[in-house]
Parts: C-alpha cells; sequence; structure tokens
C-alpha cells in the first residue's frame, strides 16, 4: 500500500531508508552546501537563502542528467515558473542560482532523487518520456533575536507540480519550521483558520533526513516562520526541496513556440 497514492501524504526517514557505507560523509557535503546558499533576490528581506538546479530522470533506468543552466553575468542560473501556483509570484519566472557541480555529483543527493520518482505515480502517456525533476535548496536562517525567516508562499498552498518532496537537512537553533497538511479546499487559508478536523497532519522535521512528500492534487501544505532559538547566536532550517512532473507531448494549442512570436524565440 502507498501511503502518498491513498491519502496525498507520506512521511520518510531516509537515514533508515537509505542506509548505505558512505551515507554520513555524502550527508556532511550535502549540509556544508547550505553554507554558501545565496539570499533569494525575490525576498531578501525574508531571510531566505537558496540554489537551485533542473534534471531529468528516464522512467525504468532512473538515470538522472542535469540540464544545462542559463549564463547571466557569468553567473549561473536555472528558471523556476509556477503559473498560478504560488499567489506572490503569480505568472512570473524566477531565476535562481545553480547548485555547485559537486552538489549535482553527490551520492546521496541522486540517491534521493531516485528514492523519490520511486515513490511517484503517473498516468500511462505521462510514463512514455522523461520526468523534470526540480531540485531546490532553501535554507530559513534568523541571525537576531526578533528577526523572522519566511517560507514562500506563507498559507496552506499547492506547488502545482504533481508532486514535491522535502528532505530535513540540518535543524538548528530555530523555534517554528512546523508543518501542516490539509485539504485542496483549504489552499490560501492560513493553518490557524481551518477546523481542526480539516488537519491531515502536522509534524516538526527534526533530525537529518527526515523526510515527507505530497501528490498535489489531493492536499495543501504549509511550513511555519523560523525565529532564533533559546541558545546565543543564529538559527538555521536547512532543506531540499524535490519536485517531479512529466515532459508530455504537449497539446499545439498550449505550446508558446506555436504561436509564431518568432521575435521571443532563441535557438537551443
Amino acid at each position: 500500500m502507498s501511503r502518498l497514492k491513498d491519502t496525498g501524504f507520506a512521511y520518510y526517514d531516509l537515514k533508515k531508508q537509505l542506509q548505505y557505507e558512505d551515507l554520513e560523509k555524502d550527508l556532511q557535503q550535502l549540509t556544508l552546501a547550505f553554507d554558501h546558499l545565496p539570499i533569494d533576490e525575490y525576498a531578501p528581506h525574508l531571510n531566505r537563502y537558496r540554489r537551485y538546479a533542473r534534471a531529468i530522470i528516464m522512467p525504468k533506468t532512473y538515470d538522472i542528467q542535469w540540464l544545462p543552466e542559463s549564463t547571466v553575468n557569468k553567473k549561473s542560473y536555472y528558471e523556476y515558473f509556477q503559473g498560478s501556483f504560488n499567489p506572490e509570484y503569480t505568472g512570473e519566472y524566477r531565476r535562481f542560482p545553480s547548485l555547485k557541480k559537486e552538489t549535482m555529483n553527490n551520492r546521496l543527493l541522486e540517491k534521493i532523487i531516485r528514492f523519490d520518482f520511486k515513490e511517484t505515480f503517473w498516468m500511462r502517456e505521462d510514463a512514455l518520456m522523461p520526468f523534470h525533476a526540480g531540485v531546490h535548496f532553501v535554507k530559513l536562517q534568523v541571525d537576531d533575536e526578533g528577526e523572522e525567516a519566511v517560507s514562500s508562499p506563507n498559507n496552506l498552498h499547492q506547488d502545482g507540480e504533481p508532486f514535491t518532496f522535502a528532505h530535513l537537512i540540518k535543524r538548528h537553533n530555530i523555534q517554528g519550521g512546523w508543518n501542516a497538511i490539509s485539504h485542496p479546499a483549504n489552499r490560501g487559508k492560513m493553518p490557524e483558520d481551518i477546523n481542526k478536523a480539516d488537519m491531515k497532519a502536522s509534524f516538526y522535521l527534526e533530525e537529518p533526513l527526515e523526510s515527507y512528500g505530497v501528490y498535489d492534487p489531493l492536499v495543501t501544505h504549509y511550513v511555519s516562520k523560523v525565529k532564533t532559538g533559546e541558545k546565543q547566536g543564529p538559527g538555521e532550517r536547512c532543506a531540499i526541496l524535490i519536485d517531479f512532473q512529466p515532459t508530455v507531448i504537449a497539446n499545439p494549442d498550449e505550446v508558446r513556440s506555436m504561436r509564431g512570436n518568432t521575435t521571443e524565440m532563441v535557438f537551443v
């Protein structure tokens, strides 16, 4: 039985489920990657830091191939688009700094991507083509008492990709970072504004590689603001978010490159 397929939500402990000899070494490398995340330039006041990369993964073989980055002012980026699903950036492309090559080549990251993908399920026609994987490294960091770090969007939401998985890498000296799972009807609401009976799950991710996955059509999800904890010094919550969507043969009426506006088109 798949809890993800039945309820739209599943919890995982990948430290137990992905055991291999060098796991701790590879986890340490991923943890260090969060020390060098740039500020999210779309919300520099919200104490959010991130990098992003895009890959394709093949059905059956599970081969992973990282897609080429865009280069702007000699810096590497990947584009990200959620259509209408993020009310803070409706219809807006965002450009995030790319993951470092050594991070993309990390064996634990590849195992996480494959694990997540094997949890997904698709219509037969969707499964004829490679699948797109978006890999976000997101850190919520607070340096001083009274500061808050905020995820986006800051409400119960859906992402617009069929599947999203969240993997905690580090949680240090913070309050908050509470996760909530509810029904699609509560999209756009705050957890405190819905009936308790509508809360499908609520929990904290506390240990490295504690994880959860959602099937977007069946649920909404949320993570609360982060504040400094009881110890002196800064606090942070570091997580890897991985989403999946199919690369189907699209309806010609919905493909922007079929609209004839060649002035905005580029060669590949």
